[in-house]
């Protein structure tokens, strides 16, 4: 049964020195304690440890051929997007990124791909380099939830998207820089709670402010770890537009009518979530990720989908493989 991992992460082994560059502060950086082991650290306090999973193809491929995965789609890891900065900054961090993450796949290219990042505090130095990316052989663009205090319903942020369907570029929405974090200071709870949150509010903000109506249907969208709340909860929301003219003001449709407009992951972690999930969302609207290769991933990958005994073979190997070959064009 073929596997393509669509939702995987990397780090660079060390980091230009865009703090001197710039003259500006709280560049991300790398210090390693050996060759395998690794911490990033933010203005000097630790953000994440990493092992060399992050920056290493070789140990990848290795534990892509000992987990059975065919093709592996890899993305930096958000706390880089820099969106905060200004745009020269934000771009040149980007693509310096994007080049280095095509030197990660150049080992085996068949089976490592990559989706590039752009500066979306500016929409036409992102378009612009999106459209560099892909040609240069990216195979899609990931892109944070939101850019400050917009959200994906941003106008610019629309333009963005339009500019994506148009030239074939699917999008990885993955959440970062999470609510609250003052009532969460412990236990990873904006990773446990804020997270899933971010995402639904993602998820909503298309469909309420009747954004999709404006986007294109070639658009390819995925939402990662499994759309966060929002498959648990759209009930929910359908029960509000009903009720409430509020809820309707923008979205002229059932918020559950434009659930064939994104695709979502598989990083639910319980068979009875990806039960609901598949349910939810269809079995064609499910991909494999598994958001290798940090502990909060699936650590045996696929596992929960082949496993899984309510799912006939025809559905499994849709999630593992044929939904993403698809959605980023990968039988061309």
């Amino acid at each position: 049964m073929k596997l393509i991992d669509m939702h995987a992460h990397f780090f660079p082994a060390s980091l230009p020195d865009f703090a001197a560059r710039f003259n500006s502060q709280g560049w991300p950086q790398v210090v390693h304690k050996n060759a395998e082991q690794a911490d990033i650290l933010i203005d000097g306090k630790l953000f994440r440890p990493i092992t060399h999973a992050c920056w290493d193809s070789q140990k990848r491929l290795a534990d892509m051929d000992k987990l059975g995965i065919d093709i592996q789609i890899m993305c930096a890891t958000p706390v880089l997007f820099a969106y905060h900065r200004p745009v020269e900054q934000a771009l040149a961090l980007a693509a310096w990124l994007n080049d280095q993450a095509l030197e990660l796949c150049t080992p085996d290219s068949q089976r490592l791909k990559a989706l590039c990042q752009v500066p979306m505090q500016d929409i036409d130095a992102a378009c612009a380099e999106v459209s560099r990316c892909m040609a240069n052989g990216h195979v899609g663009v990931q892109i944070g939830n939101h850019v400050g205090l917009k959200n994906l319903d941003d106008e610019g942020i629309v333009t963005f998207l339009h500019h994506c369907a148009d030239i074939g570029a699917p999008v990885l929405i993955h959440p970062w820089d999470m609510m609250a974090p003052e009532r969460m200071p412990k236990y990873m709870l904006p990773w446990l709670v804020a997270m899933p949150a971010e995402t639904q509010l993602s998820i909503l903000s298309l469909i309420l402010s009747g954004a999709f109506e404006r986007l294109p249907r070639s658009l390819k969208i995925c939402f990662a770890h499994g759309g966060g709340s929002f498959p648990y909860l759209i009930g929910r929301v359908d029960n509000a537009w009903k009720h409430r003219d509020i809820v309707r003001e923008d979205c002229p449709n059932l918020p559950s009518s434009y659930m064939d407009r994104f695709y979502v992951d598989s990083a639910v972690f319980h068979p009875d979530a990806l039960a609901l999930l598949v349910k939810t969302m269809g079995e064609e609207r499910v991909m494999l990720g598994s958001d290798y290769p940090f502990p909060l991933g699936e650590q045996v990958i696929g596992e929960l989908v082949k496993s899984h005994d309510e799912l006939g073979a025809q559905t499994k190997q849709r999630i593992l493989a044929d939904n993403a070959a698809e959605f980023f064009n990968l039988n061309q």
